[in-house]
């Protein structure tokens, strides 16, 4: 496993374990500011984990694709998942 996905997966591990603290939060009743806060770090994990995914499919899946006639697909694939991105 490459360093990037060692990054994201440690961070995708840390975000479940607060998704697990945001859980028992809402079942004790905690205050809401401090549940959102919580939810926002979690949402922040994400981010960052599915950020390294991509600069490892960067780095190794669309560089070696580009040397085949597999470029287009790996090329239209990423530009798929930003169109995701940004209409979020």
């Amino acid at each position: 496993m490459n360093e990037e996905r060692k990054k994201a997966l440690q961070a995708l591990k840390t975000a479940k374990g607060q998704t697990e603290g945001i859980i028992k939060m809402i079942e004790d009743e905690r205050y809401c500011m401090d549940i959102s806060n919580q939810m926002l770090a979690v949402q922040s994990l994400l981010k960052k984990a599915n950020l390294l995914i991509l600069k490892n499919h960067l780095n190794h899946c669309v560089k070696e694709a580009c040397h085949t006639e597999n470029a287009d697909e790996k090329i239209d694939e990423i530009i798929s998942i930003f169109e995701k991105m940004m209409n979020k």
